[in-house]
């Protein structure tokens, strides 16, 4: 086989720059490096000799479509580390202001980044000329996210209302029974969308994976769980780093996560979907049955799939919460700062998020790790395309090309917050 070099300096459609390398050799994929060349933007470092107090606000700016994740994360470590725990409404309240990211985020990938990979279009503004209802839709469904967090956090992007102990203002229940309204239409949109995403055709590709996701005892994981696997880990979040580490590459700027001893992972919709199905409301079981999807899901193209499950998840258990809200007594419980080292994993759309902090006894940050979902799946990418690319290899270049980013879109990979795509380099000598 001919020696080629095929080049895409900057993949569309997600946030962020990389580019990839996959090396073929007599008709064979011998290795596949997605390497993320965007400069590290030091948030745990900058976190350091800051208080306790301001963690939540400085997460939030590490990403503009997932903040939520990264704010939950960080409470809930702060509150970890102190002793305080979040019962009640404040707790629902939590839930419900994750609710609004699940459903802004996910259906921003399905409709503006994803969709065009299956429809046959270069993005979402071409598409919008075939299928302006659709894109319509999906616009109304993301506002209809970004009102629950615009309501709950105080503004739509980097939500300001969040901290440690609770809010620093909750809604009065009036101001939540419109949000109720819209979102009954919403829950009915979602559901539509599933059946619309369950309608394209996706490539038949399977691959047996290690899922890590929250498992929580009731509920379909948003905030609180532990820690498990399909294959048998079952850990609190203060035993993460026993268990995962990450380490230096080469070809990337951002760490690689995987398991102590070695082994890739997958955390995200997928995951979260496999390990939690009983845990999902029932009408959003119905829409998973109705689309083809048995109670595990192990085909990556379909994630386009689960992600509109959990958009119409979220908009029923959003409506849930609303139905059920009692406003508290206060908005925030006291917090006073002393030393400690507190764990926080949430699940971000793109999957599970882990921080851990140590506090002087003064409250002051001596010590901050995060660990975002892409820098926990970036070995999983790289074996998906491994693995799947060398069953494209008659197609033409450029739609060879295309399978490669469709590929890399699965995940959704949010590349600026592991560190930031896409350069494709093919060696076929």
């Amino acid at each position: 086989m001919a020696s080629k070099t095929i080049k895409v300096n900057y993949l569309a459609r997600v946030e962020g720059e990389s580019a990839l390398k996959v090396v073929v050799r007599d008709g064979m994929v011998k290795s596949a490096q997605l390497s993320i060349f965007e400069p590290p933007r030091f948030f745990e470092a900058f976190l350091r000799g800051r208080a306790f107090t301001e963690a939540p606000d400085i997460t939030a700016r590490i990403c503009g479509i997932c903040p939520v994740a990264y704010q939950m994360s960080a409470v809930h470590a702060m509150e970890t580390a102190l002793g305080i725990t979040i019962d009640g409404p404040l707790r629902e309240l939590r839930r419900l202001l994750y609710c609004g990211e699940w459903i802004e985020s996910h259906t921003l990938h399905i409709y503006m980044l994803h969709a065009p990979d299956f429809l046959g279009y270069a993005g979402a503004i071409d598409m919008a000329r075939d299928h302006g209802e659709a894109v319509r839709r999906g616009l109304a469904l993301k506002k209809a996210g970004n009102e629950i967090i615009a309501l709950l956090g105080g503004r739509e992007i980097h939500p300001i209302n969040v901290c440690v102990g609770g809010f620093y203002r909750v809604p009065r229940r009036r101001e939540l029974l419109p949000l109720a309204e819209r979102l009954k239409w919403a829950r009915d949109a979602a559901l539509e969308t599933v059946r619309w995403a369950a309608s394209f055709d996706f490539p038949d590709r399977e691959r047996d994976y290690v899922f890590v996701a929250l498992r929580h005892d009731k509920e379909y994981p948003f905030n609180e769980g532990r820690i498990v696997s399909n294959r048998g880990l079952d850990i609190a979040a203060s035993k993460y780093d026993e268990h995962f580490e990450e380490t230096h590459v080469e070809h990337s700027t951002a760490l690689h996560s995987c398991f102590r001893g070695g082994g890739s992972y997958l955390v995200g919709p997928l995951a979260r979907y496999s390990l939690n199905f009983d845990r999902l409301s029932q009408v959003a079981q119905e829409a998973a049955r109705e689309a083809g999807l048995g109670p595990i899901c192990t085909n990556p193209y379909r994630s386009i799939v689960v992600r509109a499950i959990e958009v119409l998840y979220a908009c029923d258990e959003a409506l849930r919460i609303i139905d059920a809200y009692e406003e508290p007594e206060r908005p925030s419980i006291p917090v006073e700062p002393h030393a400690g080292v507190g764990f926080g994993a949430t699940e971000a759309p793109r999957g599970l998020l882990y921080q851990r902090y140590r506090l002087e006894s003064d409250g002051t940050i001596a010590e901050a790790r995060i660990v975002p979902p892409t820098s926990q799946n970036q070995a999983s990418i790289e074996e998906d395309l491994a693995n799947f690319i060398g069953g494209f290899l008659n197609l033409p270049e450029a739609d060879l090309r295309h399978r490669c980013e469709q590929t890399v879109r699965n995940y959704d990979p949010c590349i600026s917050c592991a560190t930031h795509f896409l350069r494709l380099e093919m060696d076929r000598g």
